[in-house]
């Protein structure tokens, strides 16, 4: 540990901690651009200038001179220093509010804002804007610079999820840094030089990997944008929910964005534990199905050959009702990863109520990556696994060969499309009650007696365990359209109509 003081208040460091890290530590903010604590620190865009100071040297032969507290006097340094590069020493001094300091950066806020663009009422990065920000709190609110404006490329396509406004960058190398050190993807860099210095990708390259959209959330400016959210909605309209992702059992930390009950993005929220600053973008995208005009809005029963919407007593009671004509071996549940722990606890006491140990989930897996994508595709395997007691997929064919043969009668399913797990449309035929509740219309939707309209994730609260072991909760961002309800509802409902209490 090292004493440091910052704006005259001694505090002790770990020795080799940065000098903008320790002011922030200190709670005192120190404006910066190219500074990212999970990247390398270049220290180019001098906006983190401090002033600095060290004990005074003693002349040979001389005892040092010492102050009331027993410290040598700091002698500062008449010029100023980057916070972002430099790390702490033993009886260091930093003002962070000095007048050298604010001069700094006043010098560094004018030089940034020569030839960036004035756009901000069309930027897309207006209200969550750094250079925005900082010009109104370190700079002086007019412009000496008289000459034209540099123009650069605007509006380029460098990747199928990125687009470039180059005129706006100002050259911090966030996005360079990220996509070589955390992406392993070494494809942007700058070329050309002076005012005339553009980012552009490598010849014959695009900005194309499973994390890109890092780059936009990690931008200072409004220069790398997404082109999905790009334009569709001002951020300051949007209410900010802290959840999770349930792409894969991974488990990602998030912010989902919505306004009006619609989800405009998913941006992901700082968890060192489980995915640090970082998500994947199959994840950050997958939130477009919960807007989907294919969503069900009512719970429905099936008279003759098409579905005719009802009340959900209607609903709860015809299923009920035809559960209770059958014994507990003639009956099946299949439920979902995707669904909460107190999902999960609901079905195994609707199981237990009717009597029957034939229940499992979907197994879902796919692609995994070295870095955040897990090849497990559901969010919530572990706490299946830890709640219902199965192995998910044991007894998945049983109970289809049971369905074909007759064997099983009636068949609850949660939160899946059967077509995609193996089941075809013939196999249904025989069952007394076949139940399903999904977001969407699909297959299985339409070939059950009974469709109850279920939550999306984004519209629930509970919890989820990831495939570390880590409970996190999941939080309710919008309301689900019209009618529709969570699935513990659901399952609640469907207990007590069949006398399970």
């Amino acid at each position: 540990m090292v004493n440091v003081q910052i704006d005259g208040v001694w505090m002790q460091f770990p020795k080799g901690t940065r000098m903008i890290e320790a002011c922030r530590q200190a709670k005192k903010d120190v404006p910066h651009y190219c500074y990212h604590p999970k990247l390398t620190s270049p220290g180019n865009c001098r906006m983190c200038l401090v002033e600095m100071g060290m004990p005074a040297r003693t002349a040979p032969g001389q005892d040092p001179q010492l102050d009331e507290n027993g410290r040598s006097p700091i002698q500062w340094i008449p010029r100023p220093a980057i916070a972002c590069a430099n790390t702490v020493a033993d009886g260091m001094g930093i003002r962070t509010d000095s007048t050298l300091t604010r001069t700094c950066r006043q010098g560094v806020m004018e030089f940034l804002l020569i030839n960036h663009p004035l756009d901000c009422p069309i930027c897309d990065q207006a209200g969550e804007c750094s250079l925005q920000e900082f010009s109104v709190e370190h700079g002086t609110g007019t412009s000496r610079f008289q000459e034209r404006k540099v123009k650069k490329p605007k509006n380029q396509q460098i990747g199928p999820r990125i687009t470039l406004d180059d005129e706006r960058c100002i050259m911090c190398s966030r996005c360079i840094r990220f996509s070589k050190e955390i992406a392993d993807d070494d494809c942007l860099g700058f070329v050309d030089r002076g005012s005339h210095t553009v980012l552009t990708t490598h010849p014959d390259k695009e900005l194309a990997n499973n994390y890109s959209l890092n780059t936009v959330d990690i931008c200072p400016v409004g220069a790398l944008t997404s082109t999905d959210f790009r334009f569709k909605m001002r951020v300051w309209f949007l209410k900010e929910t802290k959840s999770i992702c349930t792409g894969c059992g991974r488990g990602c930390n998030v912010e989902i964005s919505s306004r009006e009950s619609k989800v405009h993005r998913q941006t992901p929220r700082e968890n060192n534990d489980v995915n640090s600053c970082w998500m994947c973008d199959e994840g950050r995208l997958d939130v477009h199905y919960v807007n989907s005009d294919a969503r069900l809005t009512d719970p429905m029963v099936k008279v003759g050959v098409a579905h005719r919407p009802v009340a959900w007593q209607e609903a709860i009671a015809t299923t009920a009702g035809r559960l209770k004509s059958l014994s507990g071996d003639d009956i099946a549940i299949i439920g979902s990863g995707r669904m909460t722990n107190e999902e999960l606890f609901m079905l195994k006491r609707l199981a237990n109520a009717l009597g029957t140990d034939l229940v499992d989930i979907v197994p879902r897996t796919g692609a995994a990556d070295n870095y955040l994508v897990s090849a497990d595709k559901n969010p919530n395997t572990t706490g299946a696994k830890l709640i219902l007691g199965i192995t998910p997929g044991d007894k998945l064919d049983g109970i289809r060969n049971g369905v074909k043969n007759g064997s099983i009668k009636g068949l609850l399913v949660f939160g899946e499309n059967l077509m995609k797990a193996g089941f075809e449309r013939a196999d249904f035929t025989q069952l007394n009650i076949f139940a399903a509740s999904h977001i969407l219309a699909n297959p299985t939707a339409e070939a059950a007696h009974v469709v109850f309209a279920g939550s999306a994730s984004m519209e629930k609260r509970g919890s989820m365990i990831n495939r570390t072991g880590r409970l996190q909760r999941l939080n309710k961002a919008i309301e689900p359209p019209g009618n529709a309800l969570d699935e513990w509802e659901i399952l609640r409902d469907l207990t007590l109509a069949i006398g399970g209490g």
